[in-house]
This record gives C-alpha cells, sequence and structure tokens, in this order.
C-alpha cells in the first residue's frame, strides 16, 4: 500500500480523530475480551494493537477497524480452554500458535483469491452461527457479572452451574454488572455520539467499586506488566497437532467471514468498494503478530468501523491511529486499569453477546421462511451446544440440498422431450410442422440453463418416457454448463438412443459443453455432420433421413 492511500492531507484531522475515537471505545472490549476469553486483559490489548495495525497497514478496506471480536473471543475461549486442558504446561504458547495458524489460513485465502467465496454462505446459517456464539458469550459472562469464578466445562459447564451460581451472588459485583448494563442501555442517544457508553460503564463503574463498596470483597483486573511482551514463538505437540490445525481453520474462516461481512456494511457508508483478497491478507497478518505477541485473534469489527467512519475517517492512517494511541496506553497507563472490576467487564461483554444476537431475523424468521427458520435455530443449537464447525457444517449442508432442490424443481420445465403430438411454446411454427411431418419417428429433447446435478433426476424421467422413434435430436442451445452428474445422465439417453439404431443430432452445444461431451466419448458415436448450430436444420435432416428409410423398407 502506497503512503497517498494511508495518509491524505486533505482529511488528516478527519482520520486522526477517527483513530483516537475508536480507541476510545475499543479500550473497554479489548480489556473485557482479554479477561473473557482466559487469556488476561494484556492479551486483549495487544490483540487489539497488533490486528488493528497491520490489517490497516496491509488491508483493502481503507475504513475499516480490525480488533478481538466477540465471536473470535468465544471460539478462542473454547481453544484455550481446549489446549491448556490437556496440556496444562504448553497449553496457552499453543493456543497463541492456532492464533498464527489462523493468520497463515487467511493470507492462503487471500493469495488464491478466496475471498469472493468466503461469505457465499446461506443467511439462515450466518445468522444461526452469529446468534449462537452471542448466545455463548451470554452465558460465560453469567458467572463473572454474578461476582464468581467460571464453572469448569465451559457452556454446559455453566448451565449446569446456574443454581448454585444464582444461590451464591456476591451482591457488589452483581450491582456493578447491572449499573454497566443499564448505563451502555440507558445512555441518551445524544450523548453515545460523544463518548461511547462502554468507557462512561467502565469508570462510572470503577469509581462505584472504589467509593461505595470500598471494604468489599470485589474481585478486580489487578496488576497488568507494563512494557513490551515476549515473544509467543510456535509451539507443536504431536498429539494435539490435528487439533490445532483445526481450530486454525476454524478461527482463520470465522476470521474472514466477520471481516467480510464488516466490510461490506463500510462499503455501504462510504460508497466505495473494498478489496476482499488483500483484506484477507492483511487480517492474517495482523493475526500472525497477534499471535507472536501473546495476542487475542481479530477480525473487522463493526462497531468500531461504523464509529471510524461517522468520526470523518476516509483512509488507513486512522487504523494506524488508533493502534498506536493503544499502544501507548498499554506502555504508559496500563496501571490505571488495575482497580477496573471484573464485573464491570462482565457487563460489557455480556451487552456485546446481546449485541451479536440477529434479533431482526429471529423475531420474523418463521414468517419469512419455515425451513429457513429451522435451519437458522438448528445451527444456533449446534454452535451453542455441540460444535462451532458441526454447526457451520451441517447448515450449509442442509441448505444447499433445499437450494438445489427448489433450482431443480424450477428447471423442472426446462428438460423436456418433445414429439409431433406436443404444442411446445419454445417450438417456431415451422419446427412444430416438421416434428409432424416426422409422424412421431422424429424425437426433440430440449435442454436449457445450467444442468446442476438435480436435474439428472428430471432426465431420467425423460428418457425412461422415450418411445420407439428413428431419430433424436438434442438441443443444448441454451445449455451453458453441465455438471458432472447430469453430463452422465445425458449420456445415457444418446447412448441409449444409440443402442437402439436413432439417428442422433446434437444442436447448439458450446465449445465447453462440447469439450464435456467429447469427454465422455460420445462424439465417436456420432458423425461430424450430426453435430449442428441450427434446431430446425436439424430437425429438417432427421425428417428427411427418416422418410428416406421408411421408403427403403417399403421397397
Amino acid at each position: 500500500m502506497s503512503i497517498t492511500n494511508l495518509i491524505r492531507l486533505n482529511n488528516l484531522r478527519g482520520d486522526l480523530f477517527g483513530g483516537v475515537t475508536a480507541a476510545i471505545v475499543s479500550l473497554p472490549l479489548a480489556l473485557a475480551f482479554g479477561v473473557a476469553s482466559g487469556i488476561g486483559p494484556l492479551g486483549g490489548l495487544y490483540g487489539a494493537v497488533c490486528v488493528g495495525f497491520f490489517a490497516a497497514l496491509f488491508g483493502g478496506t481503507p475504513t475499516l477497524i480490525s480488533e478481538p471480536t466477540g465471536p473470535m473471543t468465544v471460539v478462542m475461549t473454547a481453544i484455550v480452554a481446549g489446549l491448556t486442558a490437556s496440556n496444562p504446561e504448553n497449553g496457552l504458547a499453543m493456543a497463541f500458535t492456532v492464533v498464527m495458524l489462523a493468520g497463515v489460513f487467511q493470507i492462503i485465502f487471500g493469495f488464491f483469491k478466496l475471498g469472493k467465496y468466503i461469505t457465499l454462505m446461506p443467511y439462515s446459517v450466518i445468522s444461526g452461527f452469529m446468534s449462537g456464539i452471542g448466545v455463548i458469550l451470554i452465558i460465560l459472562q453469567i458467572a463473572p457479572f454474578l461476582g464468581q469464578a467460571a464453572p469448569k466445562g465451559g457452556v454446559m459447564g455453566t448451565v449446569l452451574a446456574l443454581p448454585q451460581l444464582l444461590a451464591n451472588i456476591n451482591p457488589p459485583e452483581a450491582i456493578l454488572g447491572a449499573t454497566t448494563l443499564a448505563i451502555i442501555f440507558l445512555m441518551p442517544k445524544k450523548l453515545k455520539r460523544l463518548v461511547p457508553p462502554q468507557l462512561i460503564a467502565l469508570i462510572v463503574g470503577t469509581v462505584i467499586s472504589l467509593t461505595v463498596f470500598q471494604g468489599a470483597d470485589i474481585r478486580r483486573i489487578g496488576e497488568i506488566p507494563v512494557g513490551l511482551p515476549p515473544l509467543q514463538l510456535p509451539t507443536f505437540t504431536p498429539g494435539q497437532l490435528t487439533t490445532m490445525f483445526v481450530d486454525g481453520v476454524m478461527l482463520g474462516m470465522l476470521g474472514c467471514i466477520d471481516t467480510l461481512l464488516t466490510a461490506v456494511v463500510a462499503d455501504s457508508l462510504t460508497r466505495t468498494e473494498h478489496n476482499s483478497n488483500k483484506e484477507l491478507i492483511g487480517q492474517g497478518i495482523g493475526n500472525i503478530m497477534s499471535g507472536l505477541c501473546g495476542g487475542l485473534p481479530g477480525a473487522g469489527a463493526t462497531m468500531g468501523t461504523v464509529v471510524n467512519i461517522q468520526t470523518g475517517a476516509t483512509t488507513a492512517l486512522s487504523g494506524l491511529t488508533r493502534a498506536i494511541v493503544l499502544l501507548v496506553v498499554v506502555l504508559g497507563a496500563a496501571r490505571l486499569t488495575q482497580p477496573i472490576p471484573m464485573a464491570v467487564l462482565a457487563g460489557i461483554a455480556l451487552k456485546v453477546g446481546i449485541d451479536i444476537l440477529d434479533w431482526s431475523f429471529l423475531k420474523r424468521s418463521h414468517k419469512v421462511s419455515l425451513k429457513g427458520a429451522l435451519i437458522m435455530y438448528g445451527v444456533l443449537l449446534l454452535t451453542v451446544f455441540v460444535d462451532l464447525i458441526v454447526a457451520v457444517g451441517v447448515g450449509v449442508f442442509i441448505a444447499n440440498i433445499l437450494t438445489i432442490q427448489q433450482l431443480s424443481e424450477v428447471r423442472a420445465a426446462d428438460v423436456k422431450l418433445i414429439s409431433d403430438m406436443d404444442d411446445d411454446a419454445r417450438l417456431t411454427s415451422e419446427q412444430k410442422q416438421l416434428l409432424d411431418k416426422g409422424q412421431g419417428r422424429v424425437l426433440l429433447f430440449c435442454l436449457s440453463g445450467p444442468m446442476i446435478f438435480g436435474l439428472s433426476k428430471v432426465i431420467a424421467r425423460e428418457h425412461n418416457a422415450m418411445k420407439e422413434a428413428d431419430a433424436l435430436v438434442v438441443d443444448l442451445t441454451q445449455v451453458p454448463a453441465m455438471g458432472v452428474t447430469a453430463s452422465l445422465a445425458i449420456e445415457n439417453v444418446i447412448r441409449d438412443a444409440h443402442d437402439k439404431g436413432l439417428l442422433i443430432y446434437i444442436v447448439g452445444a458450446s465449445s465447453k459443453v462440447q469439450k464435456r461431451l467429447q469427454k465422455l466419448g460420445l462424439f465417436d458415436l456420432i458423425h461430424p455432420d450430426q453435430i449442428m448450430d441450427d434446431r430446425t436444420e436439424a430437425l429438417q435432416k432427421a425428417v428427411e433421413k427418416t422418410h428416406d428409410k421408411k421408403s427403403a423398407l417399403q421397397s
């Protein structure tokens, strides 16, 4: 990226102001996500600094703000818990290695220009997945919100421990958590435009804890080391290699989806177009650096991006400014964060979980599509109680199968076997007359549109309905492409006709379709003169040959 794309002097003030404002928004969220993940507040801060700086420097969306997000934090929490449980000594280092792996996979996705395919998922799956992550984040914050340590077992452990958590509420911390939520929810919109409600909640909650609850037993962030972080070198163990690889792919894919969806939001606000593949490379570099510095993984953050744009940012200088401001906080003002109560951070993270829930689609999904609603709720439940990869895999599979079924039903009308007794609107009067002259001995097999595998059953059905004849004209004029399954079904039609001694004419096949038929060996059965471009001409030849054959038999 050239320096002119990073810095434009005519908007220097807007970019600097946008970056500073985004840093103020990011600070409480970075602390909250760091604590929620189990890495600690410093991990959240270094994730915000590293991902934010390098994604802005090398990314393809100038106004995008990248930092630890709710979805990435939820996945990282599970990764940290799983790896530290299986390997207490090296588990955390291995978790940071997974962050680096995620970055490597993102760079690979961007290098091979897969950005445009990443978000090609049904909305019902994305909605269920994101809402499920929101539910997980909410559940995981219940224990710290009520003033207690998180129970073992993640989501299920927290759900099973709910009665015990409710019975042992720490009143001062619960009040602080509730106050935090109240401030964020009830803060007037005019005031929200001036200062982030999360920052106000952080300051007010901390002040109340130091004054009103001065003598109470309140869990706080505690001391944060000042200075640059020690480098986390990649750490692997043979027993966890497969798990780390799968976790890296999952984290990288989620980061891609999260980022590119936010980039679309940025495009709509700035009326520009982002470079998705370049953005993935930038995100990958950012996550590699974050893993090396012991930080959380990050992605494009909608809240920070919107604030950045609304405060006047137009170039990547805003993202660089934000990262530098946060780095100054880490190096010089980290001690100021020591008294922040854990319950306040839990309240901030809990609000993020509530915001991640796709309330709009949850309310009306059953009205829009019952099947879509079932897929969405199924993915949501699988995400929360089973596994993130399983949830997305099952959701995409079912949604694609249903889509293919619908497309096949719509396209079924474009696969038809026509004889002299049919009155098909797609035929000209001359073509109808030619079929009438054929007296049922000439069959026209019309296909139209992309031949996806869902149409193979329709092709087979028309094939089975084929009566005795002398000639078969296969019209592929309006077929731009053929899938393997549909190609094999068409091959069965042509080979069966050849075995029965029918004259076969192929009409209008594009070069791409001809290559497919040639690879199937069908052109070995058909004379080159019977591969034609015009349907009418093919019907004329078929009728003439049929009459010649009939005359020869009579004589």
